[in-house]
């Protein structure tokens, strides 16, 4: 009697085991981000990279211009492989590119500027990434596009693209 009621137990255990897991199956693991769209962006502060001078995000918008806020770290190996691309941005006359270095060590954030080059008007630091979790971002790199406004016109999740760099002409133009 006693080896039936834990063999019974046991078969129960797996039962339920089973039963969890298979429901876990068809559980949707997928994050998505609220709309971010015509939003206003946070207001927020950072240290500059170069002069660790403290700089107020309002101060970095420009009237005339569309601001961009990219978000990258030096050990972020799609943040190399769109660095191309916010070069040709930075030739762009209606465009304020912003740098928001991520959870980075100063010294290798410079190094990453000085053997690429430096595309931003200004790189603000996020040590701890509590600007970009503020800002929306679940991943490095984002980008956004801001209007004079202060409104959220474009997020981009992950690297820059040929098709991304179109909308964003479209966008500014």
């Amino acid at each position: 009697m006693k080896k039936n009621i834990i063999y019974l137990t046991i078969v129960f255990i797996f039962i339920f085991i089973f039963i969890l897991f298979y429901k876990g199956l068809y559980k949707t693991n997928i994050y998505i981000p609220n709309e971010l769209n015509n939003k206003n962006i946070v207001q927020f502060s950072g240290k500059d990279l170069f002069s660790e001078v403290e700089i107020n995000f309002g101060q970095l918008i420009s009237n005339n211009k569309f601001t961009i806020i990219n978000i990258w770290a030096s050990w972020c190996l799609p943040c190399r492989s769109e660095h191309h691309f916010l070069m040709d941005l930075s030739n762009n006359s209606k465009i304020n590119l912003v740098g928001l270095n991520y959870k980075d060590r100063p010294t290798n954030a410079k190094k990453f500027i000085n053997d690429f080059g430096n595309p931003f008007s200004k790189i603000l630091i996020d040590p701890d990434g509590t600007i970009s979790i503020e800002l929306g971002a679940y991943g490095i790199p984002e980008t956004f596009i801001i209007n004079k406004d202060q409104k959220i016109v474009k997020k981009f999740i992950g690297p820059l693209t040929k098709k991304n760099m179109r909308e964003i002409e479209q966008i500014t133009n």
